[in-house]
């Protein structure tokens, strides 16, 4: 199953650029206010190495990486909540998204020097991440004020599922009310009970999903080195979520070239990494996530897991049979297949550990599991 992340950001900020940069979509979107309100919405590989490292070793049909699903939705505006623009109704998009992407613009001029229509009419990151933030918070206290006289009348029925939904409820609108997020409250570990988490996960709250911003910045900064990008910078330290400069200009250059005039054209520039290596990794880390591997004559396969998921629960992402039946996993990681070459020689070196139910996974694990239902 695919992670999957909202883009959201004011009009003209740089996402429908970044967007179709990131998958090859298409040709770059206009410099239009208001877009549709339809999304647009992509699957890209995320890029892996270590998946080349292990069918270097052992020759498969085929390399099936771990997948990134973005959601681009049209730019949100001051007012949203109260039908400005286009209103707030495509926000419902992104609502079973795991994260969502913030594009800030931290450019003056756009690439050649003509001025892009600030929607406020000045540059100011904070000032826009504060406006997106507010639109956010709305959109959800209008979820929860319209769900709330429907829970009171379900809970009188003593019903467990309608009473956690109500609890959560009346938990949230408060704090929504006073213009705050609720990510905060949720992930204080306030709605532990497993009814609470299903209700909490079916109103999607936007203000309760962790954010990337991503500093979109000038073609002369590539690194984000300026005073706009590091605003930004901070803003994402102060509140514990993940900051990323990317260029959607170069991103979208790059996007058109072949693999070794891409590279070259990254060496030039100093930068490591195309945008997509970049964004990937770090929604994987803000998510908490990483990768395990199966391996065998028919495909090379990445994996994504929660980090701290044991070795059950690892092998019910394939299958929930697994999880039910789950007898062992034989597992070893990449770092031993690249010292030993061959997983007999793994075996015979007495590498190729067998793990439990209790097994807490690690990141890059090869794995085999044995199961019976």
């Amino acid at each position: 199953m695919a992670v999957e992340a909202g883009i959201v950001g004011l009009p003209n900020v740089g996402k429908s650029t970044l967007f179709n940069a990131l998958t090859a979509a298409g040709a770059l979107a206009a410099n239009y206010p208001f877009a549709t309100i339809e999304p647009n919405v992509g699957i890209v590989n995320v890029p892996d190495p270590r998946l080349e490292i292990i069918q270097s070793f052992i020759k498969t049909k085929k390399v099936v990486p771990a997948a990134l699903r973005l959601v681009d939705i049209a730019g949100i505006v001051k007012g949203a909540s109260t039908g400005e623009g286009l209103g707030n109704k495509f926000l419902s998009h992104i609502r079973e998204v795991d994260a969502i992407c913030h594009v800030v613009r931290c450019f003056e001029k756009a690439p050649g020097g003509e001025d892009i229509t600030h929607v406020s009419g000045k540059v100011d990151p904070i000032d826009d991440i504060e406006t997106i933030e507010t639109e956010l918070i709305l959109a959800d206290l209008q979820t929860i004020e319209s769900a709330i006289p429907k829970a009171e009348r379900a809970a009188k029925g003593k019903d467990p599922e309608a009473t956690a939904r109500l609890k959560v409820l009346t938990a949230l609108q408060p704090v929504l009310a006073e213009g705050k997020a609720v990510r905060g409250l949720v992930e204080s570990g306030a709605f532990e009970a497993t009814e609470q988490k299903k209700a909490l996960k079916s109103l999607g709250m936007l203000s309760a999903k962790r954010v990337l911003y991503i500093a979109n910045v000038d073609d002369s900064d590539p690194l984000g080195e300026g005073v706009l990008a590091q605003q930004v910078r901070e803003r994402a330290k102060e509140e514990g979520m993940g900051c990323v400069p990317v260029c959607a200009k170069i991103e979208s250059e790059l996007a058109e070239l072949d693999e070794a005039d891409h590279m070259e054209m990254l060496k030039d520039l100093g930068l490591e990494e195309p945008a997509l290596h970049t964004v990937a990794r770090a929604v994987y880390a803000l998510l908490g996530q990483q990768s395990y591997y199966t391996a065998g004559e028919k495909e090379v396969r990445a994996w994504t897991i929660p980090t701290g998921a044991t070795a059950p629960q690892a092998a019910g992402v394939i299958h929930t049979d697994f999880e039910r039946g789950f007898i062992r996993c034989e597992t070893y990681s990449v770092n031993d297949l690249v010292e030993l070459k061959t997983e007999k020689a793994i075996k015979d070196a007495g590498r190729m550990r067998i793990e439990g139910k209790e097994y807490v996974m690690r990141d890059g694990d090869v794995c085999h599991f044995l199961f019976n239902v």
